[in-house]
């Protein structure tokens, strides 16, 4: 008997092996579906939009928030290529009509990160089945799944970040537009008031002196009156002096009358005899004939760099130089004093600062300030453009 039972149970010994077999691996297939379906679950119910790509750039899947991103339909976009959705850049348009649904990646077999480097920049363009194009930022990520190369793309609309960005930016330059023209009109005022107390207080202060002249003049004036006299000629010299101060501070003449190298000149002089300071000017006088808005915004500048340097940087050498490079003007301000931090640069109260800041980019140049390597003080470099009509009108 057992031996015309072995056959038989040999046949069922492998059926019985086999059936352990799959008893042991059906839990982790089970397990590993479910895992599946709950990552699926997961990405069909994220708020961001969410496609997977093959190498080739077709999609294999999009989530609910990748539909209504493109107007389009989970089911309609399998299948689709990726490029018939997001555009590398508005410069893939000129190709749709030849190659419609190019990919937008170039080496889709790299890992690449979209966002752009500035909330302004996007390095991605969305298109939904109407047509319409929109920004987009997310990234780029790839797995291997059942030995084959998964794509994942995160991308959301940055269209309503870019409106405000857009706004911002506007407001930015109309504030920079009004900031130059309140700047233009208080020159224009200052120029204007130390015109008037020039030619008209300045005129008349100088003929009430010669009055004075003639009648100190008479003999028969008594001692005491001779005295009375000379003080009063005293008090309108006085005068005439602190008004030729005031005119000068509120407009330069040495600006109107010889130029923006001579009021440097002027302001180094002015400078020296109130500090005993080692003060070099670097400047050739032929580089700096230039407009007047130009001539006294650079005036301005130099002017606020030396009072911030007489107030707070106890320096013993200062360098200025001008210099122009190409088309532009190079400005370079240096101190040996006691230097700035960088977090009083951005104070609310560094209003000289602010207002440098304000005259160069009101020119369109650039300014940068920071720590001297060279004196360990203060340095200042600032490059203007010189547009080629104001040179030309400046040397008319």
């Amino acid at each position: 008997m057992p031996d015309r039972g072995s056959p038989t149970l040999l046949r069922i010994l492998p059926l019985g092996m086999a059936a352990a077999l799959l008893l042991c691996l059906f839990p982790p297939l089970k397990a590993r579906r479910q895992r599946q379906a709950r990552g699926q679950a997961i990405i069909d119910s994220a708020s961001d939009a969410i496609i997977s790509i093959d190498s080739g750039q077709l999609i294999l899947h999009a989530n609910a928030a990748a539909a209504r991103l493109f107007d389009d339909t989970p089911a309609g976009m399998r299948g689709m290529r990726l490029g018939h959705y997001i555009l590398r850049d508005l410069r893939t348009l000129d190709s749709l009509g030849n190659h419609e649904g190019d990919p937008p990646f170039g080496d889709i077999s790299q890992e690449l990160r979209l966002t752009g480097r500035r909330a302004t920049d996007y390095t991605l363009t969305g298109r939904r089945s109407d047509g319409a194009m929109f920004p987009l930022e997310g990234s780029l990520s790839s797995m291997q799944e059942d030995g084959q190369s998964v794509f994942t793309v995160i991308v959301r609309d940055i269209s309503v970040r870019q409106q405000m960005h857009e706004q911002l930016a506007r407001s930015f330059s109309q504030l920079r537009e009004l900031s130059s023209a309140l700047q233009s009109i208080r020159e224009e005022e200052r120029k204007h008031i130390a015109r008037e107390l020039h030619d008209d207080l300045g005129q008349l202060l100088a003929t009430l002196r010669v009055d004075l002249t003639l009648v100190r003049q008479h003999t028969d004036t008594t001692p005491p009156l001779q005295s009375l006299l000379h003080s009063m000629d005293g008090l309108l010299v006085t005068a005439i002096t602190s008004l030729r101060r005031i005119a000068s501070n509120l407009r330069p003449r040495a600006l109107d009358e010889g130029g923006l190298y001579f009021a440097l000149q002027k302001l180094r002089h002015d400078f020296l005899q109130r500090r005993a300071v080692h003060f070099e000017l670097m400047a050739d006088e032929a580089d700096l004939v230039l407009d007047d808005a130009r001539s006294t915004a650079i005036y301005r500048i130099v002017q606020e760099a030396l009072t911030n340097i007489a107030r707070h940087a106890e320096a013993n050498h200062i360098t200025i130089a001008l210099h122009r490079i190409d088309s532009s003007l190079a400005i370079t301000i240096q101190d040996d004093g006691c230097g700035i931090a960088e977090h009083d640069l951005e104070k609310a109260t560094a209003l000289g600062l602010l207002g440098m800041r304000e005259r160069v980019w009101g020119l369109n140049g650039s300014i940068h300030i920071g720590a001297d390597s060279k004196l360990s003080g203060t340095r200042i470099d600032i490059s203007l453009p010189m547009q080629a009509e104001a040179a030309t009108a400046a040397h008319q």
